[in-house]
């Protein structure tokens, strides 16, 4: 009987120790000089004061995966309150997607081939300076540290950050909403390309704005780099 047992729980605990053991870490640091409110789908949410880190662990296989910075919010003890920028439903632990304008990283893990995808996203707008680089798997980090929020168009200014043009006219142009129609770059998302060229400007911005891992890479973001 109590080999059986210890069988039943081996039997449990295999899938367990397998999934812990894919795991990819996830790092997300706030050097600037004011508290970001970190969210992470999958992961949740954590205030960071300057100089605070905070660590999650994302399974493999994870696809869609998200990191960015919320601005300006406030919270009661139960973790429901709202934010200016980046708010995901007015709670502290996100379990959806963050109101533009938000700086996003954007990943899938051991997608194609056993290899992780990852980016810096402005399609829904910029609140934070970010840098999203590998700690391991020997691959080149991203980053985009300009001052977009001080320089942003008029017509794109939001408190605490800078929409994207498709945040503000929502057609074609802008969103690239008709996969059987032309969708290029415009003026306005040029204003993102030549402040952060590793980034994302438009949503069909994919040759220039995809980087590759190995599966099994680590990963840091770091807020004001």
């Amino acid at each position: 009987m109590a080999s059986s047992c210890k069988l039943s729980l081996l039997v449990v605990l295999l899938p367990l120790l397998f999934t812990l053991t894919q795991a990819a870490t996830f790092e997300i640091v706030n050097r600037c000089p004011y508290t970001v409110w970190a969210a992470a789908t999958p992961g949740g949410g954590s205030q960071l004061n300057p100089g605070q880190s905070w660590t999650i662990f994302v399974n493999a296989g994870t696809r869609g995966g998200r990191v960015w910075g919320r601005t300006g919010c406030s919270f009661d003890g139960s973790g429901r309150g709202s934010c200016q920028t980046g708010d995901c439903g007015g709670v502290l632990r996100c379990t959806g997607a963050g109101r533009p304008p938000t700086t996003l990283a954007e990943y899938t893990l051991n997608g194609d081939n056993n290899r992780d995808f990852f980016d810096i996203s402005l399609v829904d707008g910029f609140n934070v300076p970010m840098d999203f680089s590998p700690t391991s798997g020997g691959c080149r980090g991203i980053r985009c540290s300009a001052d977009i929020n001080g320089q942003c168009p008029a017509v794109l200014r939001f408190p605490g950050g800078c929409y994207n043009p498709c945040n503000v006219y929502r057609t074609h142009e802008y969103c690239c909403t008709d996969p059987n129609r032309y969708c290029g770059p415009t003026d306005l998302s040029r204003f993102f390309k030549d402040r952060c060229r590793d980034a994302y400007s438009y949503p069909r911005d994919d040759p220039s704005s995809t980087f590759i891992c190995p599966g099994g890479t680590n990963y840091r973001v770091v807020f004001c780099p």
